[in-house]
């Protein structure tokens, strides 16, 4: 069986000689080259399963090896070895396309980790990566972007942000990535940082040793331990609050965590997904999310598109979520009629595609002989004002009491639907108590 092969680009002879002796220890095929000229020319003349490259060369920039296998090798990793703390350069070469980066002074446990993880990807046509079974539904244009972006991010180990509106399927995308690189072996941790009480959120991401706090009977893996080897999504991360994004920018930075009560830094080999449905630039101009920090995980972003964005493939949703209900139910086989394909097709869905998940599994309860009809689907009406305490209009013969009602409960259901479904959260977005909220759900009959 052929060895794969691997082309070491630095300057300095000891770390060549260094890089060379751990590769061929595993297994790998080495060839060397101190300038980028000569990295070139080796890189024309053959095939490489990866490239690791020093970023101070004589001739150029290491950033200029990584931009020209971009252009002319793409199916090669390229890693990069920067100086210690030069956090910025690796950024930089991320962006770029490198596939990671490691820092001087080398850790030869670090180096193998990294190139077994470069050699999962590969050049060769039998380890191209595949999409996972988990489907991304949908037939549109903006979905097969969609599809060719995971598909590309997917290679590397770069840090990446998923933004879209609530219920777009942000989760799902973050699932995809991972499934679909060199991580797939390894666990995928999602954590709601909306969800984790500020007091506690300290202990749940890096743990703690027993004894560090009242409380704290025995030592506990944090969540960002907890995915070591494979991927951390950091769902709804503008919940982060400040003191704690100061800490994330550490992990990120030193590729290291530090439980509470803990001495010293254990290190970590976790990759970092993140998303939410708020405006991080805007935050960091409102000085409520860390400008640093955005840098850092949002080196390659994602948009998922609402659903009133891709209309065209609510029939094929509609179809994919029919299925799965007819299942839950019973093997009962449900049909949506044409007037309620016309009906959803023509809803802007402020929800996206968890709000027809939610419309069509009501419709599969209420309706008769398992036909699901337009009057089934108790579709809200499209409400033009945002600001949804004010009625724009009440309709003639209406009461004013019913027309404050029902804008009273498409706000509160909105803001449910935002915070999945998280009192607490949506009590905060709607400017109210908890307990002022949950005294109207029960008043308005929301389920």
């Amino acid at each position: 069986m052929t060895k794969p092969r691997a082309l070491v680009v630095d300057d300095e002879p000891d770390i060549r000689e260094l890089l060379g002796i751990t590769l061929e220890r595993m297994n790998l095929d080495v060839t060397t080259a101190d300038t980028i000229g000569a990295a070139t020319r080796e890189l024309r003349a053959g095939a490489f399963d990866l490239c690791l490259t020093d970023m101070r060369l004589p001739d150029g920039d290491g950033l200029d090896i990584v931009e020209w296998i971009q252009t002319h090798k793409p199916q090669t990793p390229v890693a990069v070895i920067t100086a210690h703390g030069n956090v910025e350069t690796a950024v930089r070469a991320l962006k770029l396309g490198a596939f990671d980066f490691i820092s001087k002074p080398l850790d030869v446990a670090a180096l193998r980790k990294l190139i077994s993880a470069t050699l999962k990807l590969g050049g060769s046509s039998e380890s191209t990566l595949q999409l996972p079974q988990i489907k991304l539904l949908g037939r549109s244009r903006a979905m097969e972007q969609l599809r060719e972006m995971i598909e590309r991010v997917a290679r590397s180990q770069a840090p990446v942000h998923i933004y879209g509106e609530s219920g777009t399927g942000k989760e799902l995308v973050a699932h995809l990535i991972h499934d679909a690189g060199a991580r797939r072996d390894g666990p995928f941790v999602p954590v709601n940082c909306g969800a984790i009480p500020t007091e506690l959120m300290e202990s749940e991401l890096f743990g703690h040793k027993k004894g560090s706090f009242t409380g704290a009977i025995a030592d506990k893996q944090g969540l960002i331990q907890s995915a070591e080897g494979g991927t951390l999504f950091l769902d709804e991360i503008a919940d982060l609050p400040l003191h704690m994004q100061v800490k994330l920018l550490r992990v990120i930075q030193e590729k290291s965590v530090r439980p509470v009560g803990e001495s010293k830094e254990i290190p970590i080999d976790v990759r970092i997904l993140s998303a939410t449905h708020k405006n991080l630039a805007a935050l960091v101009a409102d000085g409520k999310f860390r400008e640093d920090l955005f840098y850092r995980v949002n080196v390659i972003e994602i948009r998922v598109p609402p659903l009133r964005e891709r209309l065209e493939d609510i029939d094929e949703l509609v179809e994919s979520i029919a299925g799965r209900l007819s299942r839950q139910i019973g093997n009962r086989s449900l049909k949506v009629t044409d007037a309620a394909l016309t009906a959803l097709r023509e809803y802007h869905f402020p929800g996206n595609v968890r709000e027809l998940e939610n419309v069509l599994e009501r419709a599969a309860t209420l309706c008769a002989n398992a036909v699901i009809d337009t009057g089934d689907l108790q579709l809200r009406p499209k409400v033009a004002n945002t600001d949804v305490s004010i009625p724009n209009s009440v309709a003639p013969g209406e009461k004013l009491g019913d027309a404050l009602e029902d804008i009273e409960r498409d706000a509160i259901v909105r803001a449910l639907e935002q915070t999945r479904y998280n009192k607490t959260k949506a009590a905060q977005l709607l400017g109210m108590t908890f307990r002022s909220l949950r005294y109207r759900i029960k008043k308005l009959g929301i389920e």
